[in-house]
Protein backbone atom coordinates (compact mmCIF):
# COMPACT_ATOMS: atom_id res chain seq x y z
CA UNK A 1 0.00 0.00 0.00
CA UNK A 2 2.88 2.34 0.85
CA UNK A 3 4.17 2.39 -2.74
CA UNK A 4 0.89 3.75 -4.10
CA UNK A 5 0.39 6.44 -1.47
CA UNK A 6 0.80 10.05 -2.42
CA UNK A 7 1.56 12.09 0.67
CA UNK A 8 -0.14 15.46 0.97
CA UNK A 9 1.28 18.04 3.36
CA UNK A 10 -2.26 19.20 4.02
CA UNK A 11 -5.65 17.64 3.49
CA UNK A 12 -7.23 18.23 0.09
CA UNK A 13 -10.93 18.57 -0.65
CA UNK A 14 -12.90 16.50 -3.12
CA UNK A 15 -16.54 16.21 -4.08
CA UNK A 16 -18.57 13.08 -4.76
CA UNK A 17 -22.01 13.20 -6.37
CA UNK A 18 -24.64 10.51 -5.85
CA UNK A 19 -26.77 10.74 -9.00
CA UNK A 20 -30.28 9.28 -8.75
CA UNK A 21 -32.89 8.60 -11.40
CA UNK A 22 -36.18 6.68 -11.40
CA UNK A 23 -36.48 4.59 -14.56
CA UNK A 24 -38.26 1.36 -15.45
CA UNK A 25 -39.88 1.09 -12.01
CA UNK A 26 -36.45 1.17 -10.39
CA UNK A 27 -34.53 3.77 -8.38
CA UNK A 28 -31.02 3.81 -9.79
CA UNK A 29 -27.66 5.41 -9.04
CA UNK A 30 -24.90 6.22 -11.54
CA UNK A 31 -21.52 4.60 -10.88
CA UNK A 32 -18.14 4.61 -12.59
CA UNK A 33 -15.62 1.75 -12.71
CA UNK A 34 -12.18 2.49 -11.25
CA UNK A 35 -9.04 1.80 -13.28
CA UNK A 36 -6.36 2.23 -10.61
CA UNK A 37 -5.27 0.09 -7.68
CA UNK A 38 -6.24 -0.66 -4.95
CA UNK A 39 -9.78 -0.15 -6.29
CA UNK A 40 -9.23 -1.60 -9.76
CA UNK A 41 -12.51 -2.88 -11.26
CA UNK A 42 -14.52 -1.59 -8.30
CA UNK A 43 -17.29 0.96 -8.69
CA UNK A 44 -17.56 4.47 -7.28
CA UNK A 45 -19.71 7.57 -7.36
CA UNK A 46 -18.56 10.31 -9.78
CA UNK A 47 -16.28 12.85 -8.18
CA UNK A 48 -12.92 14.56 -8.14
CA UNK A 49 -10.70 17.07 -6.41
CA UNK A 50 -11.77 20.67 -5.95
CA UNK A 51 -9.65 23.07 -8.00
CA UNK A 52 -7.93 25.97 -6.31
CA UNK A 53 -10.02 28.57 -8.12
CA UNK A 54 -13.49 27.07 -7.63
CA UNK A 55 -15.98 26.71 -4.81
CA UNK A 56 -17.12 23.32 -3.57
CA UNK A 57 -20.55 23.81 -5.17
CA UNK A 58 -19.00 24.69 -8.52
CA UNK A 59 -16.73 21.64 -8.29
CA UNK A 60 -19.74 19.37 -7.69
CA UNK A 61 -21.57 20.87 -10.68
CA UNK A 62 -18.46 20.43 -12.84
CA UNK A 63 -18.08 16.79 -11.83
CA UNK A 64 -21.75 16.18 -12.58
CA UNK A 65 -21.46 17.78 -16.02
CA UNK A 66 -18.14 16.09 -16.85
CA UNK A 67 -19.54 12.63 -16.15
CA UNK A 68 -23.10 13.00 -17.53
CA UNK A 69 -23.21 16.07 -19.77
CA UNK A 70 -26.15 17.51 -17.80
CA UNK A 71 -26.52 20.68 -15.78
CA UNK A 72 -29.26 22.73 -14.15
CA UNK A 73 -30.68 19.74 -12.29
CA UNK A 74 -31.45 19.37 -8.59
CA UNK A 75 -28.20 19.23 -6.60
CA UNK A 76 -27.95 19.31 -2.80
CA UNK A 77 -24.97 19.18 -0.46
CA UNK A 78 -25.19 16.10 1.73
CA UNK A 79 -22.34 15.74 4.23
CA UNK A 80 -18.57 15.98 4.64
CA UNK A 81 -16.78 12.64 4.91
CA UNK A 82 -13.40 13.07 6.56
CA UNK A 83 -12.21 9.86 8.15
CA UNK A 84 -8.40 9.92 8.24
CA UNK A 85 -7.96 6.63 6.37
CA UNK A 86 -10.85 6.94 3.87
CA UNK A 87 -8.48 7.43 0.91
CA UNK A 88 -5.29 5.35 0.50
CA UNK A 89 -3.68 8.08 -1.62
CA UNK A 90 -3.58 10.70 1.13
CA UNK A 91 -5.64 12.90 3.39
CA UNK A 92 -8.76 13.68 1.37
CA UNK A 93 -11.97 15.13 2.74
CA UNK A 94 -14.95 14.56 0.46
CA UNK A 95 -17.97 16.83 0.47
CA UNK A 96 -20.78 14.67 -0.88
CA UNK A 97 -23.81 15.82 -2.85
CA UNK A 98 -26.81 14.12 -4.36
CA UNK A 99 -28.38 14.98 -7.70
CA UNK A 100 -31.80 14.09 -9.13
CA UNK A 101 -32.29 13.54 -12.86
CA UNK A 102 -35.71 13.75 -14.52
CA UNK A 103 -37.04 10.81 -16.51
CA UNK A 104 -36.11 10.92 -20.17
CA UNK A 105 -33.21 13.34 -19.84
CA UNK A 106 -30.51 12.82 -22.46
CA UNK A 107 -27.14 11.88 -20.99
CA UNK A 108 -23.63 11.88 -22.41
CA UNK A 109 -21.83 9.42 -20.15
CA UNK A 110 -18.06 9.84 -20.31
CA UNK A 111 -15.01 7.84 -19.29
CA UNK A 112 -11.59 9.18 -18.25
CA UNK A 113 -8.05 7.89 -17.79
CA UNK A 114 -8.91 7.00 -14.19
CA UNK A 115 -12.47 5.80 -14.71
CA UNK A 116 -13.68 3.21 -17.20
CA UNK A 117 -17.22 2.00 -17.67
CA UNK A 118 -20.16 4.12 -16.55
CA UNK A 119 -23.41 2.43 -15.60
CA UNK A 120 -26.71 2.62 -13.75
CA UNK A 121 -27.34 0.30 -10.81
CA UNK A 122 -30.43 -0.34 -8.74
CA UNK A 123 -30.07 0.96 -5.19
CA UNK A 124 -31.18 -2.53 -4.15
CA UNK A 125 -28.40 -4.23 -6.09
CA UNK A 126 -25.20 -2.22 -5.74
CA UNK A 127 -21.83 -3.78 -6.63
CA UNK A 128 -18.76 -3.69 -4.38
CA UNK A 129 -17.91 -0.01 -3.95
CA UNK A 130 -14.61 1.83 -3.57
CA UNK A 131 -13.66 4.16 -0.71
CA UNK A 132 -16.58 4.84 1.67
CA UNK A 133 -19.06 5.26 -1.16
CA UNK A 134 -21.48 2.65 0.17
CA UNK A 135 -21.92 4.81 3.25
CA UNK A 136 -22.30 7.94 1.11
CA UNK A 137 -25.00 6.37 -1.07
CA UNK A 138 -26.89 5.07 1.96
CA UNK A 139 -26.90 8.53 3.52
CA UNK A 140 -28.01 10.14 0.25
CA UNK A 141 -30.86 7.66 -0.09
CA UNK A 142 -32.04 8.32 3.46
CA UNK A 143 -31.92 12.08 2.82
CA UNK A 144 -33.92 11.68 -0.40
CA UNK A 145 -36.57 9.60 1.34
CA UNK A 146 -36.88 12.09 4.17
CA UNK A 147 -37.14 15.12 1.90
CA UNK A 148 -39.73 13.47 -0.29
CA UNK A 149 -42.12 13.54 2.67
CA UNK A 150 -41.91 17.26 3.42
CA UNK A 151 -40.78 18.99 0.22
CA UNK A 152 -41.77 19.13 -3.44
CA UNK A 153 -38.42 17.90 -4.83
CA UNK A 154 -40.18 15.01 -6.57
CA UNK A 155 -40.48 17.45 -9.51
CA UNK A 156 -36.78 16.82 -10.14
CA UNK A 157 -37.38 13.16 -10.98
CA UNK A 158 -40.28 13.55 -13.42
CA UNK A 159 -40.50 14.83 -17.01
CA UNK A 160 -42.24 18.12 -17.78
CA UNK A 161 -45.60 16.35 -18.20
CA UNK A 162 -46.76 13.30 -16.26
CA UNK A 163 -49.85 11.48 -15.03
CA UNK A 164 -51.01 11.15 -11.44
CA UNK A 165 -50.10 7.48 -11.70
CA UNK A 166 -46.55 8.42 -12.71
CA UNK A 167 -46.30 10.69 -9.69
CA UNK A 168 -47.63 8.08 -7.29
CA UNK A 169 -45.20 5.47 -8.64
CA UNK A 170 -42.24 7.72 -7.81
CA UNK A 171 -43.31 7.99 -4.19
CA UNK A 172 -43.96 4.27 -3.91
CA UNK A 173 -40.65 3.43 -5.56
CA UNK A 174 -38.46 5.62 -3.36
CA UNK A 175 -40.32 5.14 -0.09
CA UNK A 176 -40.81 1.41 -0.78
CA UNK A 177 -44.40 1.71 0.40
CA UNK A 178 -47.71 1.41 -1.40
CA UNK A 179 -49.95 4.50 -1.38
CA UNK A 180 -53.74 4.39 -1.39
CA UNK A 181 -54.67 5.76 -4.82
CA UNK A 182 -57.70 7.80 -3.72
CA UNK A 183 -56.06 9.33 -0.64
CA UNK A 184 -52.81 10.06 -2.48
CA UNK A 185 -54.54 11.93 -5.29
CA UNK A 186 -56.75 13.86 -2.89
CA UNK A 187 -53.70 14.97 -0.89
CA UNK A 188 -51.59 15.89 -3.91
CA UNK A 189 -54.34 17.92 -5.58
CA UNK A 190 -55.14 19.74 -2.32
CA UNK A 191 -51.56 21.04 -2.14
CA UNK A 192 -51.98 22.89 -5.45
CA UNK A 193 -48.43 22.17 -6.55
CA UNK A 194 -49.48 20.60 -9.87
CA UNK A 195 -52.01 21.54 -12.52
CA UNK A 196 -53.53 19.98 -15.62
CA UNK A 197 -51.82 20.69 -18.92
CA UNK A 198 -54.97 20.10 -20.97
CA UNK A 199 -53.37 17.14 -22.69
CA UNK A 200 -53.78 13.40 -22.33
CA UNK A 201 -51.64 10.35 -22.86
CA UNK A 202 -51.81 8.69 -26.26
CA UNK A 203 -51.35 5.11 -27.34
CA UNK A 204 -51.27 2.12 -25.05
CA UNK A 205 -53.99 -0.29 -24.04
CA UNK A 206 -55.57 1.89 -21.38
CA UNK A 207 -57.91 4.86 -21.51
CA UNK A 208 -56.00 8.13 -22.05
CA UNK A 209 -54.99 9.73 -18.74
CA UNK A 210 -54.84 13.45 -18.03
CA UNK A 211 -51.40 15.04 -18.02
CA UNK A 212 -50.15 17.34 -15.27
CA UNK A 213 -47.18 19.61 -14.69
CA UNK A 214 -45.66 21.27 -11.64
CA UNK A 215 -46.72 24.86 -11.03
CA UNK A 216 -43.30 25.67 -9.56
CA UNK A 217 -39.96 23.99 -10.07
CA UNK A 218 -38.01 25.22 -7.10
CA UNK A 219 -37.63 23.50 -3.72
CA UNK A 220 -40.33 24.31 -1.17
CA UNK A 221 -41.52 22.91 2.13
CA UNK A 222 -44.72 20.98 1.44
CA UNK A 223 -46.11 18.49 3.94
CA UNK A 224 -46.97 15.66 1.58
CA UNK A 225 -46.80 12.57 3.80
Amino acid sequence: MEDIKQKYEHAVIATDVVIFRAEENDLQVLLIKMKKKPFFDMWATPGGLVKGDESIDIAAKRNLFDKTGVKNVYLEQLYAFGEVDRDPFGRVVSVAYFALLPQGIKLHLKTTEEHGDVGWFSVDGLPVLAYDHKKIIEMALNRLRAKLAYTNIVYSLLPDEFTLTDLQKIYELILDKRQDKRNFRKKILSLKMIKKTGGKTTGGAYRPAELYKFIKKNPEIVQIL
